[in-house]
C-alpha cells in the first residue's frame, strides 16, 4: 500500500512538471505569433494567439510550478496593449 501511495506522488509531481513545460511552450509559440503582429497593420493576429495564451495560463495554474503561467500572463499583457492600442483589429 505504500509503495503505491509513494508512485501516485511521484506520477503527481511529474504530471505538474509537464503542465508547466508545456504552458512555457504554448507561451513561446503564442510569442511568436504576438511579436510579428506588433508591426502596423497586423494587430489582427493576436486574436490568433489569444486563445493559445489562455490555455497555457491554465495549463501553468495547474501545475506545480508558476514559470509558465507567470509566462503567459506577460505575454498575454503584451497582446492586449497591443491589440488596445490598435482598437482591436489594426
Amino acid at each position: 500500500m505504500r509503495i503505491e501511495t509513494v508512485a501516485f506522488t511521484q506520477c503527481s509531481t511529474h504530471i505538474g512538471h509537464m503542465l508547466n513545460l508545456l504552458s512555457i511552450l504554448l507561451g513561446l509559440v503564442s510569442l511568436v505569433v504576438v511579436i510579428p503582429a506588433t508591426i502596423p497593420l497586423l494587430g489582427w493576429a493576436n486574436w490568433f494567439a489569444l486563445p493559445l495564451i489562455v490555455i497555457g495560463v491554465i495549463l501553468g495554474q495547474l501545475s506545480s510550478s508558476n514559470g509558465g503561467r507567470n509566462f503567459c500572463l506577460v505575454v498575454l499583457l503584451i497582446a492586449a496593449v497591443r491589440l488596445s492600442i490598435g482598437g482591436g483589429i489594426i
